[in-house]
């Protein structure tokens, strides 16, 4: 590792934390890594690269950490990776060839209606959540509810489907922290609430702004988390230093 710590936060290379970790000691793997976009993310506490020279090399990069990473998750851990429209198709058969296609569970959109259009295709507004398990008759899950939409059913709760309608963080949401690509704490509290169970270990070796940790403090889960960046591991430090578990 680039710097050793007792901090659940490590500033470091994704295979790095992986091959430190314990065997079977994860609960819940989500990652949110780079996109492949061709183009530095930027922001006005950070900025981080975000190209490879193919989409083969992206998934090559990709491939070794999760092979790293497979042996840290307990046989009832779940995986989400977070991806978009340029690699989810590539992303899902690297998935299927590591663990099975019958591993697979759930393809999530994650529909969040801010951004750009063009006049030239439909507007692309949602990114792509691949949901996989390790083994299908084991994996924890607890089925979130939203509010309902329905005339008949108003004021109450329904399972959410797999299309999750969550807003993304507008330029004044007080949770905004201006590093580049954060995501909302609505949406991960809800994926986490959902595939780790209480008290369980959540790991994201791409943890940027450090959201997907702070939601696991937040709901009690014990967070790990890397990240290359030391503007991101700054930021993610001081986010999660600050959050205490609900109790």
């Amino acid at each position: 590792m680039t710097e050793p710590t007792t901090h659940p936060v490590t500033h470091g290379d994704w295979l790095d934390l992986a091959r430190t970790l314990p065997p079977a000691c994860i609960d819940l793997f989500y990652t949110d890594p780079p996109f492949n976009t061709g183009q530095p993310q930027t922001g006005r506490a950070g900025a981080y690269p975000d190209a490879w020279p193919t989409t083969a090399d992206w998934i090559a990069w990709l491939r070794e950490r999760i092979i790293a990473t497979l042996p840290a998750l307990k046989p009832t851990a779940s995986i989400l990776l977070h991806i978009d429209w340029r690699t989810s198709h590539h992303a899902r058969l690297l998935l299927d060839d590591l663990l099975g296609p019958d591993r697979f569970v759930n393809h999530l959109i994650w529909s969040y209606g801010l951004g750009g259009s063009s006049p030239r295709r439909f507007a692309r507004k949602h990114d792509d959540i691949l949901f996989y398990c390790l083994e299908p008759d084991r994996y924890y899950f607890k089925p979130p509810k939203v509010p309902a939409t329905s005339r008949r059913m108003r004021g109450q709760l329904k399972k959410a489907t797999d299309v999750l309608d969550i807003p993304t963080l507008n330029n004044m949401a007080a949770e905004r922290t201006g590093y580049p690509t954060q995501k909302p704490l609505a949406l991960l509290e809800l994926l986490i609430n959902a595939c780790c169970p209480p008290g369980g270990t959540v790991l994201d070796p791409c943890c940027g702004s450090g959201t997907t940790l702070v939601a696991a403090r937040r709901l009690a889960r014990t967070p790990i988390g890397a990240d290359i960046n030391p503007d991101a591991v700054a930021i993610s430090r001081a986010r999660l230093d600050a959050a205490p578990p609900t109790p």
